[in-house]
Formats: structure tokens, sequence, C-alpha cells
């Protein structure tokens, strides 16, 4: 390096914030069960493009996706219980089939769903 060059270094210190991206949303925003449940019932129409509805009622069809998984969930630990077996519920989740007390709590149960999954 030539001597002129060092002799006028200098830094700046640049502090780099993290902020809201553009476009998204400002709040969080909570939907009311009647509404999935609607969103849900038509988006199992038959014909019924998940994506399409979702982008109609404006929201993510990732969302849409979630809801849905989350209702068959609900029905079918409803329709084991319904069965007769009143002290526990089967979960059905791909191949694997969870029998949890019906009375479990749902950190328990999440976790329990999470580690399925992960597996």
């Amino acid at each position: 390096m030539s001597e002129a060059m060092s002799e006028h270094r200098t830094f700046h210190m640049i502090e780099a914030v993290a902020g809201r991206l553009e476009g998204a949303p400002r709040e969080v925003r909570r939907w009311s069960d009647e509404f999935k449940a609607q969103a849900v019932t038509e988006s199992m129409e038959p014909g019924a493009s998940v994506s399409a509805v979702a982008r109609r009622i404006g929201i993510d069809p990732s969302q849409l996706f979630t809801w849905r998984r989350n209702a068959r969930l609900k029905a079918e630990a409803v329709v084991d219980t319904a069965r007769g077996e009143t002290s526990t519920a089967d979960i059905m989740i791909g191949d694997a089939v969870i029998r949890v007390n019906v009375g479990l709590d749902e950190p328990h149960l999440v976790r329990l769903i999470r580690a399925v999954r992960s597996a």
C-alpha cells in the first residue's frame, strides 16, 4: 500500500435495525371459529380449490391448509371418542396412530404430535 492511502483510512460504523417488511400485516389477525369452519367447509366442496378459496377470503393458502388439517384431526379424535372409548382418543397422523387420554392437556398433546411428525 502506498503511504498516502494508509494515512487517510477511516472507518464508519453502520447499524442495521430489523423492521417490519413492507407489505407485512401491521397487526396479528385473529379469526373466529365460525369463520374458520366456514372457510374449511367451502374448501372441502367438490371441485373447490383451496388456494382459490384462500385468495378470495384474503388469507394465505397455507393458513387454510392448516385449518383443514386441524379440523380433520379434531374430527378424527371426536369419532374415536364417540365409538365408546370415553377415556382415550386415537389421533391419526399419516401411518401413525397416537392413543391419548381424553383429558390430556393441550401443551402435552402438541409436543406429542410434533414428536411424531418429526420422527
